[in-house]
């Protein structure tokens, strides 16, 4: 039976006795990736939604390692800058497996991504759509809509995307200039549990196919963008829940045989559970003699690949590597980073619960921080260098 604050909910026993064993003489705080779970992740989703092309987010895990295993399964790849770029090509990665998906980019990158090769690009506005239409000529466009992203742990709102009316426009004046208007892109929210908000969101494209149509503007394709949650701490559906319903969505809005070209651009959910992150307790303390709660301050935070943690978006499941299943005597504490920073608090109001053995120098397993861990860590802030990571034997 499986204890609802036991490590065992999250890990099977022999994997968490092999990550024991694999930590030994390591110093903290360091990252295990177990690229295995990429494959799986790959492999169900793939399954799940066979009509999808699959463009992972390097910026969520940008190790080698793991873009070089999705590309061995047949990922395409969605990149955020000419870095991006650069390090798929380098890995091998030919350029017409990748989509320049964000939309704030220099005129300079645009051309230096259209002289490599790439040809399919994200726009949301006109400065950087005539941009495209200059330094990448003949490229396939994907228009991204503003969606509010509610319900989502880390929302992408307000910055990204433009109305559907403005996207209208956008669209029209793609229409008359050097690129392919070549169909709609979105996102829901970083870990969405609103499945409804997919559907919303697959209408709204739904209605720009058909007004465009009328200006004989035939869109072909729809890039669902991310959004699958991956297991932290507050629970989710199965995958297999959102791409059923997702599926459905789809259909009722393109019945019979009309279904654009998808494409799905899965980061959190694809190496999320990849990871766990292996941190130390450097000091457990209080403010006052009559502070309710301890503080316990470890070796990673906010500047050192827990910047999720920012308005206590994300809650990671965390455990003392010597818990078990009978802790009993626990209190909660408020857990801060190491840094000589105010902010770099991760959670003061959400406070997790600890066994009261928990002392100075006792490692932390903090799981499923595959997803914006690494990628997010300062460089040298404080003197603390970027964060080591094993891949997992």
């Amino acid at each position: 039976m499986k204890e609802k604050n036991s490590i065992s909910k999250y890990l099977p026993n022999k994997e968490v006795k092999k990550i024991k064993q694999f930590i030994k003489g390591k110093e903290t705080p360091f990252l295990i990736v177990d690229l295995k779970k990429v494959e799986h992740n790959y492999n169900q989703l793939h399954s799940l939604l066979p009509f999808a092309k699959i463009y992972y987010a390097v910026k969520a895990n940008p190790l080698d390692e793991v873009v070089k295993t999705l590309e061995k399964k047949g990922s395409n790849f969605d990149v955020a800058s000419i870095y991006e770029i650069d390090q798929c090509l380098r890995l091998g990665i030919t350029p017409d497996r990748l989509s320049y998906g964000n939309p704030i980019k220099k005129k300079e990158h645009i051309a230096y991504a259209y002289k490599k090769g790439i040809r399919l690009y994200a726009t949301d506005s006109f400065e950087d759509l005539e941009e495209i239409a200059r330094y990448a000529p003949g490229s396939k466009v994907l228009f991204r809509i503003l969606l509010q992203g509610g319900n989502a742990d880390w929302p992408l709102s307000r910055k990204f995307g433009a109305h559907p009316d403005m996207i209208y426009q956008l669209i029209l004046k793609a229409s008359k200039l050097n690129v392919v208007p070549y169909g709609l892109s979105f996102h829901v929210g970083s870990q969405q549990r609103d499945i409804g908000s997919w559907d919303n969101a697959i209408s709204l494209c739904k209605y720009l196919f058909d007004a465009l149509r009328q200006h004989k503007i035939q869109l072909k394709a729809i890039n669902l963008g991310g959004g699958f949650p991956t297991r932290y701490v507050h629970s989710t559906h199965p995958l297999d829940v959102y791409t059923k319903l997702v599926t459905k969505f789809i259909d009722e809005d393109f019945p019979n045989g009309e279904r654009p070209e998808i494409l799905i651009e899965p980061g959190r959910s694809m190496v999320g559970d990849c990871g766990v992150m292996v941190t130390s307790v450097v000091m457990i303390s209080r403010k006052s003699t009559l502070d309710k709660h301890k503080w316990m301050y470890l070796d990673c935070g906010k500047f050192n690949g827990l910047i999720e943690t920012l308005d206590e978006s994300i809650k990671y499941p965390i455990f003392w590597e010597k818990a078990t299943a009978r802790d009993r005597n626990t209190e909660k504490v408020i857990l801060a980073g190491p840094t000589c920073d105010s902010c770099d608090i991760m959670y003061e109001k959400y406070q997790y619960k600890f066994p009261k053995g928990v002392k100075e120098g006792d490692k932390l397993f903090i799981l499923s921080t595959g997803a914006y861990t690494l990628s997010y860590c300062s460089i040298y802030f404080n003197g603390f260098p970027p964060m080591k990571y094993y891949i997992l034997k």
